[in-house]
């Protein structure tokens, strides 16, 4: 970060814990945006190296707050609270909770992992059934999301944050029932929601109208993918379900790969700006555990 000085100064807390929502608040009140990143568990020694080295250089830009990811039914559970528990140390820490196979027990003992290690926020999501066990989530005591909200909410006292999806659940009928399914998550207690993958800024704003229709008055951080690497990032997005720009592909296609990573680089921080001014509270930067392209959004959005 040598040459790059800090736009945004650490919030002054007057020494009490805060979480993502009252830092959202206070970074509203200063006419600012919050910035925050996504990580995932190393899957070896290797991973586990690069992780931290490209974690310290993040941590520079000053962060508001990290997340850290589970893996699919909760397969890397061990390896994902060490990472929380090194990074709770350093800065706000989101830890995740998936209901895939979980059970209401083991559920707790996380929750209280969390607390012990001085996490003030987690992020409850039903996730996804492992490829190994496609029948993962019937198996387990939780099936949705609000049953872990409810259940985070009767036996913790942490912040609790949800998933948003700008271009519709998978498994909804309509981008009304999932506004709907938010308001009655916030109702058990859950206060603030992060989105999905996404491509486009029309879907964010039909996101937040869908919302405020509903009646759910939480603020909706907007996670920003960005596109250094066309090919993998389009293909997560077929995986997710996310709609690519038409013009976006027909750029990228035949592209070499440094044209192509300009192209959709150029594309993320476009879009990333447009997200801030159309009220976006903030970015929460997927950094696929890299630094590089994660820093040039935070920069080109003037979070940096």
């Amino acid at each position: 970060m040598s040459g790059y000085p800090l736009l945004r100064r650490p919030i002054k807390s007057n020494g009490q814990a805060i979480g993502v929502t009252e830092t959202l608040r206070t970074r509203e009140s200063q006419a600012q945006k919050s910035l925050s990143y996504e990580f995932f568990p190393p899957r070896d020694s290797d991973a586990d190296a690069s992780l931290w080295k490209h974690y310290a250089s993040l941590l520079e830009s000053n962060p508001d707050f990290v997340s850290v990811t589970y893996g699919a039914g909760g397969s890397n559970r061990e390896t994902s609270l060490a990472v929380v528990d090194r990074m709770a140390k350093d800065v706000l820490t989101v830890g995740h909770l998936t209901c895939v196979g979980a059970t209401r027990e083991g559920t707790r003992e996380v929750i209280k992992h969390f607390e012990q290690a001085g996490v003030r926020s987690i992020l409850a999501l039903r996730g996804d059934p492992p490829k190994a066990d496609p029948e993962a989530l019937a198996k387990g005591e939780l099936k949705t999301a609000l049953e872990l909200v409810q259940l985070a909410r009767s036996v913790s006292s942490l912040e609790i944050g949800v998933a948003a999806f700008p271009e519709v659940h998978p498994e909804s009928p309509s981008l009304a029932h999932d506004a709907a399914l938010l308001r009655k998550k916030q109702d058990a207690g859950a206060s603030f929601a992060m989105t999905q993958l996404f491509f486009t800024v029309e879907a964010y704003t039909r996101l937040l109208a869908a919302a405020d229709e509903s009646g759910c008055a939480m603020p909706i951080v907007p996670g920003v993918m960005p596109i250094s690497n066309a090919s993998k990032v389009l293909r997560m997005a077929e995986m997710s379900g996310a709609e690519v720009p038409i013009d976006l592909l027909e750029k990228l296609e035949g592209a070499k790969e440094l044209e192509a990573r300009r192209i959709g680089m150029d594309y993320t921080i476009s879009l990333a700006n447009r997200l801030l001014e159309a009220g976006a509270p903030g970015l929460h930067i997927f950094t696929l555990n890299y630094s590089k392209a994660a820093l040039e959004v935070a920069r080109g959005a003037g979070l940096a």
